[in-house]
């Protein structure tokens, strides 16, 4: 564990470079978002200055990226000029989603952080329509000298660990992570397993090539308890940020509702993304974009799962992954095209997102063994089924499942265009209209990420550095 008086000396550099570059205070407004599917409400909580100058690069404050099912403006309210933008995605515009927002109303607390500005704002909230058009639907305003403006600062919560400094934070990616669940004796393993984390992002690509376009931080805070809640199997924790499995009614979803207590943590260090680390051994895991990514850090693979939750929460990448033998994924009439950068409807193929990248051999859409892919799902349930029913020895299960699993690769390994970027058919939980750039990927099974994501990836890490 780094010193404490190293750790305040590395707290008091990057405040006097910001201040030497007279870069402006840090603003979050906290807000309430309410509502039900087809039904919404905003309302402002406060105003906060952040212990912290704002991190961000002033070169690059408007969003271009047409990312996000959300995106915020914040304009001078007097000649209307554009200052800062953000495209994000929500919990609550998630959770819209499920069949319980069919039937109650719920309350998120959400955050928008940006510059503080020198003179009265208008915050503008923008909402994808049907025709995934990003249109109007909350505005408030900001006048910075207002005495209710929260400026009190509580002491930090704990130290701020440098994993990795490779500049200024206005010109490089600042990546945070917060430890979940550790108790005050397990902040060593807290640290541990940040390093370990950052190392599992930094061996992928493109963050690989990209790793000295980043800072990464760590607040390695403590917990009541050791561990997160699980309610499906009878266990609760009193943690930092509250964080649980069985979102949404999913036991493997694990979140954190508690978004005041996250950005509260979170203000004393710099940073633009968020990995939230959780102290378990269970499979659990989340990412919105945005917003954060989660990870049960001492699952057997739950490095490689970080990294397919970061890729939703930092490049907004869909879920490339869509087939399931328990559930019938029917066709969406009257697609459009989706703003997810990895996932196109190929309404226009002349337009396709990632058509730089396609030789002009390829065809489109592009075959592929989609269905010997999907019947080897279909004969897997059915199976494990009867042979549980049958008793038959677990390893004897565990085996065929591994032998599924196998064959299920071979077929994403396989066929003509396994190693080409094309438009193979099957993503975004559908078996039929939407389409990913390769057969294999990290956002539907494998090491690496495609052509199409890490092209997204490295389009944000370019919004956020000097380049």
């Amino acid at each position: 564990m780094h010193s404490k008086s190293v750790v305040i000396a590395v707290f008091l550099l990057i405040t006097a470079t910001f201040a030497l570059a007279a870069t402006p205070a840090t603003m979050r407004l906290d807000y309430f978002h309410t509502g039900k599917s087809g039904e919404q409400t905003f309302s402002v909580d406060r105003v906060v200055i952040e212990p912290l100058p704002w991190p961000g690069n002033p070169a690059k404050a408007v969003d271009d990226s047409n990312l996000g099912v959300y995106l915020f403006e914040v304009t001078d309210r007097a000649s209307g000029k554009l200052l800062y933008s953000r495209g994000f995605a929500s919990i609550f515009g998630e959770w819209a989603t499920t069949e319980e927002a069919q039937r109650v109303h719920r309350t998120f607390h959400e955050s928008l952080r940006f510059p503080a500005p020198t003179a009265p704002v208008k915050v503008v909230m923008k909402q994808r329509d049907a025709q995934n058009n990003f249109r109007a639907v909350w505005s408030t305003e900001i006048d910075p000298t207002d005495k209710y403006i929260d400026r009190s600062h509580a002491p930090a919560p704990a130290p701020l660990i440098p994993v990795e400094k490779n500049g200024d934070p206005a010109t490089k990616v600042d990546l945070l992570f917060l430890g979940e669940g550790y108790s005050a004796a397990e902040s060593a393993k807290c640290e541990k397993d940040v390093r370990r984390l950052a190392e599992g992002v930094f061996a992928v690509s493109p963050f690989k090539e990209r790793r000295k376009d980043f800072n990464v931080w760590a607040i390695c805070a403590a917990s009541p308890e050791s561990g997160v809640s699980h309610p499906s199997v009878g266990q609760y924790r009193r943690t930092l940020f509250d964080s649980t499995f069985d979102v949404f009614g999913t036991e493997r979803y694990a979140l954190s509702f508690n978004n005041r207590a996250i950005r509260e943590v979170a203000s004393y260090a710099p940073y633009e993304f968020l990995g939230i680390v959780m102290n378990e051994k269970e499979y659990g895991n989340g990412g919105i974009f945005g917003q954060y990514a989660s990870v049960s850090i001492d699952y057997p693979t739950g490095v490689s799962v970080f990294v397919h939750e970061f890729g939703h929460h930092f490049a907004g990448l869909g879920d490339e992954y869509y087939f399931n033998a328990n559930v019938a994924y029917a066709a969406v009439p009257n697609k459009v095209e989706p703003w997810e950068p990895n996932i196109t409807a190929l309404l226009d193929p002349k337009a396709l997102k990632w058509k730089s990248l396609v030789n002009a051999s390829t065809p489109l859409p592009t075959p592929w063994p989609k269905a010997e892919y999907e019947n080897s799902i279909l004969e897997t349930q059915p199976k494990v089924k009867q042979m549980r029913a049958e008793k038959r020895p677990e390893a004897e299960i565990s085996a065929f499942l591994r032998g599924q699993r196998k064959k299920q690769e071979s077929y994403l390994n396989g066929g003509d265009y396994a190693d080409k970027v094309g438009a193979f058919e099957g993503a975004m939980y559908e078996t039929k209209g939407y389409y990913r750039s390769q057969q294999r990927c990290i956002m539907i099974s494998g090491p690496t990420f495609c052509a199409a994501c890490r092209l997204a990836l490295e389009r944000v890490i370019d919004m956020y550095t000097a380049n």
